[in-house]
């Protein structure tokens, strides 16, 4: 799973918005704004209509500052946080709209997606919570906590309580919570009246309508996996109405200095251990960007031959999956929706 705060996002889209931005328009026909949140950076262009209401960064500060409140396991007063704690209380907006989300993913991969894998994600390490010495050697240590995990055991009842079946449960949403970040802020611009925008936090992005600054489609990339290449970028896509999230094992890792060993961080929650997979990273388009960002992080999970099966099952998702082969060799799948730009 993903950290919300914290720590850099291990992946980046270069945005070829930024490049070509508009410098000719009106005062006031667009809006740019960069800055640091979640952990990572955001970058945003907003371009603006004849209704478009004026933008500020602290129209923007508000919302990511709600959903940290909310949703950030490494804000000890967040909502979250104090679940995680035993506190018996509603969820708000934020936790109920990612709970469903988070749900909705957990069900259509069988369990392969888990937000309450918190636990062992402490444990590894990769987490907020302090690691457990030894876990890499010791499986009697997974096995205990692997039964505190499960989105079965949790619920949300009709008062918006969050139940927890054993109060050990520590909900993890930061593989989702920055994609979801991202679509309250595309709300927030469209019910300003911004038809156009670009909104990009750490990496995961949502476009609507065009750059009509310079008349053409927002322009992406997808972060190349190989930290070897020169080439920063794998390939360019172009993005109009829909959101894009990657995830990948390729930055956010460590290795036992006893064993030599690598450990990736992402987590298994059928098995409590971190996926062992020649999938490299994963790129998923999705109606939303809460959507993208969960399902990108589902398919780490499943690896290369179960992610094809499932994106088969799934043509409202487009994917490219970069992986590689038994030589080492850098190697694409792509769904058919995508279209390479170079």
């Amino acid at each position: 799973m993903e950290k919300l705060t914290g720590l850099k996002s291990k992946h980046f889209i270069w945005l070829f918005f930024l490049i070509f931005s508009c410098t000719s328009t009106p005062k006031k026909s667009s809006y740019y704004f960069e800055g640091e949140a979640l952990g990572t950076t955001y970058h945003i262009r907003a371009i603006a209509d004849k209704n478009s209401k004026i933008l500020s960064r602290k129209d923007i500060d508000s919302v990511i500052d709600a959903v940290n409140q909310s949703l950030s396991t490494y804000i000890p007063s967040s909502l979250i946080s104090r679940i995680n704690k035993g506190e018996k209380l509603k969820a708000d907006q934020q936790f109920k709209d990612v709970f469903r989300a988070a749900q909705k993913i957990y069900k259509e991969t069988n369990g392969y997606y888990d937000p309450t894998i918190g636990i062992l994600v402490n444990a590894w390490g990769f987490g907020p919570g302090k690691k457990m010495e030894g876990i890499e050697r010791d499986s009697s240590i997974v096995d205990s906590l692997l039964k505190f995990v499960g989105y079965q055991y949790v619920k949300i009842d009709s008062s918006d309580f969050v139940k927890k079946k054993y109060p050990q449960i520590y909900f993890d949403y930061n593989s989702i919570a920055k994609g979801y970040a991202i679509d309250r802020v595309g709300k927030m611009l469209s019910d300003k009246g911004f038809n156009n925008y670009l909104v990009e936090i750490g990496g995961e992005v949502l476009a609507k309508g065009k750059n009509t600054a310079k008349n053409r489609k927002w322009t992406v990339a997808i972060d190349n996996p190989n930290r070897q290449s020169k080439k920063n970028y794998y390939s360019i896509i172009h993005l109009e109405n829909r959101a894009m999230a990657t995830s990948g094992n390729y930055r956010k890792f460590y290795v036992d200095k006893k064993t030599g060993k690598k450990y990736v961080h992402t987590l298994n929650p059928k098995t409590g251990y971190p996926v062992i997979s020649h999938l490299l990273s994963a790129s998923v388009l999705a109606k939303n960007t809460t959507l993208a960002d969960g399902y990108a992080t589902a398919l780490m999970v499943l690896g290369l031959e179960k992610s094809k099966e499932f994106l088969k099952k799934h043509p409202e998702l487009d994917a490219v999956l970069i992986y590689s082969d038994e030589k080492g060799n850098l190697k694409v799948f792509k769904t058919k929706g995508v279209k390479f730009l170079d």
